[in-house]
């Protein structure tokens, strides 16, 4: 499949089943909102070393939150329920609870709920207090500059991380450059995030490694610099390949955001840089869910 000049590979990118929730952040401006945010959602890019992936979502008004105050919308993902809940809870109190004017409230339903601020109101040291509003419980929990206003619970979902697609180009600015198009029209879709620094991933991974203590390492086929010592997937004018990968909490969430991403770089054209389209996979035998891009630009797998 060419597209605008740009080759899209017959291939599929494969991901697994995940435990997936989303909390609301509020604040009194959107600086402090982000500042919340920026801290509860760092150092979680993968599941390999940090346990959860997590991300901002969108920015939300005054007019879309509980409080009626500026705020945001986190996704964080894990594994397993376990992991999740107690990621949790440990950003909320390190990042959420300490941060000035913040406030958190759940941001998605379910028949699984998990604490979000149920233990967090032991801080209080007794003066903490709640209020039963709607079927919800809120805690107030008093700190220096006034209140920490959080509801008790939000809910847990099943989801799916590691859709992923990669961009082959003739130097690292092009690659990168396509990447953050790529970004840009991705995010303005919901029920998604790119967990990685920018949304973006140099270090793409394959499954094992020489070493024994490497359950994972670098994806050789798709290094540069290693064409003429490993079975390269590479042709000799790529010179940079950038990886995007997207967790969500359904698959055509995900597919969807897969195909405006790689439409967006496709808009560039090959003059861009940009040779190829192609994905990480591992012969689907690790994950359940396969994202096939020619379906997907189809519009067969949505």
């Amino acid at each position: 499949m060419l597209l605008n000049g740009i080759q899209i590979d017959d291939t599929f990118a494969e991901a697994f089943n995940m435990r997936g929730t989303r909390v609301i952040i509020t604040a009194q401006n959107h600086k402090w909102a982000y500042h919340a945010a920026n801290a509860m959602t760092g150092f979680a890019t993968s599941v390999i070393g940090c346990g959860v992936e997590a991300g901002i979502e969108r920015e939300m008004t005054a007019e879309e939150t509980p409080d009626g105050r500026p705020g945001v919308s986190i996704l964080m993902f894990a594994m397993g329920s376990k992991v999740l809940m107690q990621q949790l809870e440990t950003r909320m109190g390190q990042c959420i609870l300490t941060c000035p004017t913040a406030a958190a409230f759940s941001g998605i339903k379910s028949e699984d709920m998990i604490s979000l601020g149920k233990h967090l109101r032991y801080f209080g040291d007794g003066f903490q207090t709640s209020k039963l509003i709607d079927g919800k419980r809120y805690w107030r929990i008093p700190v220096m500059d006034g209140e920490f206003l959080t509801e008790e619970t939000t809910g847990m979902v099943r989801a799916i991380g590691g859709g992923n697609f990669l961009i082959l180009a003739t130097s690292q600015p092009a690659a990168l450059a396509a990447a953050e198009t790529a970004i840009e029209a991705m995010k303005l879709l919901p029920n998604v995030i790119m967990p990685f620094p920018g949304g973006v991933v140099r270090s793409g991974s394959k499954v094992g490694s020489k070493y024994k203590t490497m359950f994972a390492s670098t994806n050789d086929a798709f290094c540069p610099t290693l064409k003429g010592v490993t079975n390269s997937e590479l042709s000799p004018e790529i010179e940079s390949v950038m990886e995007i990968v997207i967790d969500g909490l359904t698959f055509d969430d995900i597919a969807l955001s897969m195909k405006a991403g790689i439409e967006a770089i496709c808009a560039l054209g090959s003059s861009s840089g940009v040779k190829r389209i192609s994905a990480g996979n591992y012969g689907g035998k690790l994950g359940p869910h396969l994202f096939k891009l020619h379906d997907i630009l189809k519009g067969a797998a949505i």
